[in-house]
Formats: structure tokens, C-alpha cells, sequence
């Protein structure tokens, strides 16, 4: 593996925590859009502690990273993408709602394609390619257009984090900055635990913190693997979006030097998600009911590309990898993605967008 080309050793890193991410989709029930249905319409916060603790030991694990010299997050895409609130929720309300036409986010499409889904599939192909429109096409030229304007001058903020290193310690005098990550996973890991049903089912503690481990190994796999100067990698860790185009060039391609973290981390999750299915004897072959359910998630697809690139993130890259870093995006997009999903879900139970806003209004 030493004669190995620094882009396979990184796509290769990301492969192997992609199958973690499909075991947990498939054995653990990891799911975003379950969380939030669960939590909103059946009082259910299991899942959402799921995640809540795989953010916590996230949180945690770059921050000690960090510390000890292992990577530097100042570095990644999150920290360096225009201060655009607007297009962050713009791009949160879109993925929310494709999620909720889909039945599921973009890292959820590829746990079904891993477990047979057909229409999973066709998720998968028109998301890719709407992510891309989203980054040098139609979509792109409207973004320019619409959103980019409004991005804050980067003289008036000149740094995404949450808060800067250097503005805690001029104002708190506090000197180290690892308090503050290690606080927010302490609180975040505190509430998982509260719940005593929670706190007993091993499946859904084993998987969370699986989850967030394989965020920690995606940015130290980047870091480290990738930081060859004859061919330096991109610090990144998992998203699903805009990989999920690129899986799709690269197999139209096949060239060597388009492999990325992303792609490989694309087809783990796929062949964790297929081990899964086989485990618990639930692959099978599924497809649509007819054509009105194709139209929903032609839609669903085209608005998680489009808004996934609008966002900067899904809801593993913001949800997970950019709240693990501590960026601010991962707030305007987590909660854009929630309002999102409840307006998707009261839409179809309604039949219209007008009566989703009633039953916002309690009418």
C-alpha cells in the first residue's frame, strides 16, 4: 500500500469509514429523516440522541485532535466558505423538503441503494446531477445571481468559526480554547444519556458513537494521508452531496486521479449499507408505485443536490462534519433542514404548501 497513489490511500480511508456509516444506516436504524419524523410527530427523541451523541464524540474527537497537533480545521471547507446565512437557509429549506419528498437525505438514499431500492437509484443519479448543475450550471448562474450578493464582506467577518480561538481568549482570558468544544460535547452526551430508554439500548449508544468516531477518522485520514506535497489532499471529512457526483463522473471516467475522499467514501456506505441487509435478511429489490410517487422523488432529488450545494453541506457534512469543527453554517443549516422537513412532511399529509402553514398555525 506504500506505492499507493496519496488519492487512492484517501478514497480508500473513506471507503472504510463509508461501511461503517452503511452498518449503522442498516443495523443501528442511523437515519436523519426518522430522527426528526420520530421527534416531531411521535414524541420519540431516540433517535435524534443518536445523533446528538455522535455530534458529541465528533465535537470531541477534533478538538483533541486538534490539541495535539494532528489537524488543523482552520483548513477546511467549512472555515473558508463566503459568511452567507441567506444561502445557507435557503439551502437547508431545500434539502429539507427533498429529504421529505425522498423519504430520506442523500446519505440515507445510498443505505437503500445498498439495500436494494430502485428508486433509492434514481435518487442518487438525479441528485448527483443537480449537485453538480448546482456548482457550474443553471443552478449555479441563478446562485450568483440571487444569493451570492449577499454573502457578509469578509472585512466585517473574516473568519467562519462559531467564535474565534482569539476572540475567546482576548475577551475570557481563558488561554486554552479546548474548554469550549468539550463543554458542547458534555452537554450534547449529557442529554443523550438522560433518557433512560436511550441509555439502555446498546444498538442505538453503539452506533451513535460509531458515527461520530468515523467523522473524527475522516478528518485525520485527510490530514494525515493527504498531506503529501507532490499531491495534497483536500482536508475534508464525510459529506454526501457533491460526491456523489463525483462517483458518478469518475465511473463515466475511470481516470485514477478523479478519486477522492468523497467517492470512496460514497461507494463504503453503499457496501456497508448491502452487509447490513444481508445481516438482518432485508435486501430486496423495491420500486416505485407509480409514476406520481417518481415525480415526488424527481423533486425530492433535484432539491437536495441543488440544496446541498446552496448549504455548503448535507446533513452529514453539515450536521456532523462542519458542527465538528465548529463552524457556523452547521446551525443556519441544521435548523433550516428541520423547518424544512416539517414543511415537506405537513405538505404531503396536507395535500398543499398553504395547508402546511395552517397547521403551523394550529388551524
Amino acid at each position: 500500500m506504500e506505492n499507493w497513489p496519496t488519492a487512492a490511500l484517501v478514497a480508500l480511508a473513506g471507503g472504510l469509514g463509508g461501511v461503517i456509516l452503511g452498518l449503522a444506516a442498516r443495523l443501528g436504524r442511523f437515519c436523519t429523516l426518522a430522527a426528526i419524523e420520530d421527534a416531531m410527530f411521535g414524541r420519540d427523541f431516540r433517535r435524534l440522541r443518536m445523533w446528538a451523541m455522535a455530534m458529541a464524540v465528533a465535537i470531541a474527537g477534533v478538538a483533541l485532535a486538534t490539541e495535539a497537533n494532528l489537524l488543523n480545521p482552520s483548513s477546511s471547507l467549512y472555515h473558508r466558505l463566503p459568511l452567507n446565512p441567506v444561502s445557507w437557509i435557503v439551502g437547508g429549506l431545500f434539502f429539507g423538503i427533498g429529504m421529505a419528498f425522498c423519504g430520506t437525505c442523500a446519505y440515507g438514499t445510498l443505505a437503500r441503494v445498498g439495500g436494494g431500492d430502485l428508486r433509492a437509484l434514481f435518487v442518487f443519479l438525479v441528485l448527483g446531477i443537480s449537485a453538480y448543475m448546482a456548482i457550474a450550471g443553471p443552478t449555479a448562474a441563478l446562485r450568483d445571481v440571487l444569493l451570492t450578493p449577499l454573502a457578509i464582506d469578509p472585512g466585517i467577518a473574516n473568519s467562519t468559526n462559531i467564535l474565534p480561538t482569539r476572540t475567546f481568549n482576548q475577551l475570557l482570558n481563558l488561554g486554552q480554547p479546548l474548554w469550549l468544544p468539550l463543554t458542547l460535547a458534555i452537554v450534547l452526551a449529557a442529554w443523550c444519556i438522560s433518557d433512560l430508554s436511550f441509555r439502555r439500548s446498546s444498538r442505538h449508544l453503539f452506533w451513535s458513537i460509531a458515527a461520530g468516531f468515523v467523522i473524527v477518522s475522516g478528518w485525520l485520514a485527510t490530514s494525515l494521508l493527504g498531506a503529501d506535497p507532490f499531491d495534497p489532499q483536500p482536508l475534508m471529512s464525510h459529506t454526501y452531496s457533491v460526491p456523489l457526483g463525483q462517483t458518478l463522473i469518475f465511473f463515466m471516467t475511470m481516470s485514477s486521479a478523479s478519486l477522492t475522499f468523497g467517492i470512496g467514501a460514497t461507494l463504503g456506505v453503499i457496501v456497508g449499507a448491502f452487509a447490513g441487509a444481508l445481516i438482518r435478511r432485508e435486501f430486496r429489490w423495491e420500486a416505485a408505485d407509480d409514476a406520481r410517487e417518481m415525480r415526488r422523488h424527481l423533486l425530492g432529488a433535484f432539491l437536495m443536490g441543488t440544496g446541498g450545494v446552496y448549504a455548503g453541506g448535507c446533513t452529514i457534512g453539515q450536521g456532523l462534519s462542519a458542527a465538528s469543527v465548529l463552524a457556523i453554517s452547521a446551525p443556519f443549516v441544521l435548523i433550516s433542514i428541520w423547518c424544512g422537513v416539517w414543511l415537506g412532511l405537513t405538505y404531503l399529509m396536507e395535500g398543499t404548501f398553504s395547508g402546511a402553514i395552517r397547521g403551523l398555525r394550529g388551524k
